[in-house]
């Protein structure tokens, strides 16, 4: 299990088109890929999932990777956040 924690920088947070693009990125892993704001978690897989936990800019979130190929996502994800949000 791998896990990292990010600050959103995007002024509008985590909203639709960056969560699609988020869930677009998750699926193309085999690993448990989770989203967790203040004790909440969301699977990465599932759009509402993200939506839910209305992740705003300025937010720490922490991504938790868990699976066979989970250090490959690690890398692959975190450069998704760094890049969009």
């Amino acid at each position: 299990m791998k896990e990292f924690t990010y600050i959103i920088t995007d002024p509008e947070g985590i909203h639709a088109r960056p969560a699609g693009e988020l869930v677009k990125a998750a699926k193309s892993y085999k690993c448990s890929i989770k989203l967790t704001k203040d004790g909440k978690s969301g699977d990465c897989k599932k759009i509402f999932g993200i939506m839910g936990l209305a992740v705003k800019s300025g937010n720490e979130v922490t991504i938790t990777l868990d699976g066979e190929d989970e250090d490959e996502a690690f890398a692959g994800i975190r450069e998704f956040m760094e890049r969009n949000l």
